[in-house]
């Protein structure tokens, strides 16, 4: 696909004093299924939310059957999308974009709504086509995750986009009418009609599912984030953010089938997932399950970044664009909560020149996670000393970051953990440790015993931790320190020296001078 640019507009009239660089820039998606309005607090690398809010307005049902947009998910939208316009003020949003999908671009009256839209909102609505729409996705996904590679797969109320992406690259995009209101639609309700719709289309996406074996397929969309979450509530899985988890294929198509053949309302933990969007669930998995059986990627991988956040991400500049996501999040939690946040770059060199003396390689994730781990070391300072642990756990495993899977988030929990408790491993939970997995596991224990060390010496402050050197030398673990501060030398210093050492297999020691 060749390069697209957005229509950008603003969010108030041009009497109006201009956009502030940093004020906020918000999105509405008008769907097939729902109008979504997602504020963030700016441009950048990794913006965070700053409000989100959906009405589930339905505008893509029937309109495949009727090719007409039904009068009261007009009404709905329109009222929807007033109330996003005053919020949106109320705000302070500098940029407002606002998009529609399918919905909006099959249905006959499909120009006379977008023009109503328009007056509600205040602002011009840029009608995506299936390939833009497919484009979007993919850089969403492009911005979420680290290194991308597989198809990503947008699954609307109104249609499905396919669509390549490595790394950076993304390819040519497929677009199907297969969204849950589409499928439900042409169905007329009939799972076993809709399974053969389902596979009749995907002939059409053989150019992506062939490239998918072994690789990743990133699923995007509201009814799959539901599937998943139903999966984590049968799983009894330890953390709850979507984006990142990660499914095995053949776990994923045996439920499914279950989602597919039972009562939506007797599946566990269904209560979360809206009314509304319950009947579609069983649509979302005929889809999913063939994407599977056709494509057979390596796993699936949910995505919480689709078109708003691939938008964003064409906005922002190129060297914006190679920041690390991962990185660029907790440089920001570190600039909100650290004590010193120049602390943490210090941390990331100290941290640096010692690995890079131990034995074994340590590879460029292990490596981006260990500058992620000392980016959130002192976060928790605020917290009473006996909590600070539990607190920091609570921050990292439930934050929005992104560029980052559900083992390393795992880790980067227990490596700030074991830094305020100490690194036995007994006092590690359970389920975080087997979420981050063996080696993860240890990694976290020796990263939390390097903090360790740092922090009794610095304070949390900049400035110290450069004239305190950490080495290996003759098969010892040396932290020396400048003769004037020799006070610093005692008893809790020099045995945090020697748990470091005793995780990496040597004699710890300090030596002054």
């Amino acid at each position: 696909m060749g390069p697209h640019r957005a229509n950008l507009t603003l969010a108030h009239s041009a009497d109006r004093e201009p956009a502030l660089v940093n004020a906020p820039v918000a999105i509405i998606d008008i769907g097939s299924n729902s109008v979504r309005l997602v504020a963030y607090d700016g441009l950048s690398r990794a913006p965070t939310p700053l409000y989100n809010e959906k009405v589930l307005c339905g505008l893509g049902r029937n309109v495949l059957t009727t090719g007409r947009l039904n009068d009261e998910a007009v009404r709905r939208a329109l009222a929807a999308l007033a109330r996003f316009r005053v919020l949106c003020e109320t705000m302070r949003v500098g940029r407002l974009f606002v998009l529609a999908t399918a919905a909006a671009r099959d249905a006959s009256n499909g120009p006379a709504f977008l023009e109503a839209a328009e007056a509600a909102c205040g602002t011009r609505i840029e009608l995506l086509s299936g390939r833009r729409e497919a484009e979007l996705s993919a850089l969403g996904v492009v911005s979420g995750f680290h290194a991308p590679d597989g198809v990503v797969g947008d699954l609307g109320g109104g249609s499905l986009e396919l669509v390549d992406v490595r790394g950076a690259v993304v390819g040519q995009g497929v677009t199907m009418p297969l969204g849950g209101l589409a499928l439900q639609d042409l169905s007329g309700g009939s799972l076993k009609k809709a399974g053969k719709i389902v596979r009749e289309h995907m002939k059409k996406a053989a150019p992506q599912l062939e490239t998918l074996r072994g690789r990743t397929f990133y699923a995007v969309g509201g009814t799959w984030r539901a599937l998943a979450r139903l999966h984590q509530a049968a799983r009894q899985y330890p953390v709850h953010v979507m984006h990142g988890y990660t499914v095995e294929p053949t776990d994923e198509l045996s439920f499914l089938q279950v989602v597919e053949q039972s009562d939506a309302a007797t599946l566990q933990d269904v209560e979360a997932i809206s009314e509304a969007r319950r009947p579609l669930l069983a649509y979302g998995a005929v889809v999913l399950e063939e994407i599977i059986r056709v494509g057979r990627p390596r796993e699936v991988a949910i995505s919480a970044s689709g078109v708003r956040e691939g938008l964003l991400y064409e906005q922002v500049d190129r060297d914006t664009r190679a920041l690390d996501p991962l990185l660029a999040s907790c440089a920001e939690l570190n600039q909100l909560r650290a004590r010193s946040p120049r602390h943490a770059d210090e941390l990331i060199a100290w941290t640096d020149r010692f690995v890079a003396a131990l034995d074994g390689p340590e590879t460029a994730d292990e490596r981006r996670l260990r500058h992620a781990a000392c980016l959130l070391s002192d976060i928790g300072w605020r917290a009473h000393p006996d909590y600070r642990g539990e607190q920091s756990i609570a921050i990292i495993q439930n934050a929005a970051f992104v560029g980052i899977d559900h083992p390393g988030r795992g880790f980067l929990a227990l490596a700030i953990y074991f830094r305020h408790e100490g690194v036995a491993p007994e006092k590690a939970n359970p389920m975080l440790r087997a979420l981050a997995g063996p080696r993860l596991f240890e990694r976290a224990r020796l990263i939390g015993a390097l903090l360790r060390v740092a922090f009794p010496m610095t304070a949390g402050m900049e400035g110290a931790l450069r004239r305190m050197p950490l080495t290996i030398e003759d098969g010892r673990v040396i932290l020396s320190l400048p003769p004037e501060w020799d006070a610093l030398n005692g008893d809790r210093l020099l045995n945090r020296v020697r748990g470091l050492g005793r995780i990496v297999g040597l004699e710890g020691r300090v030596r002054v001078g």
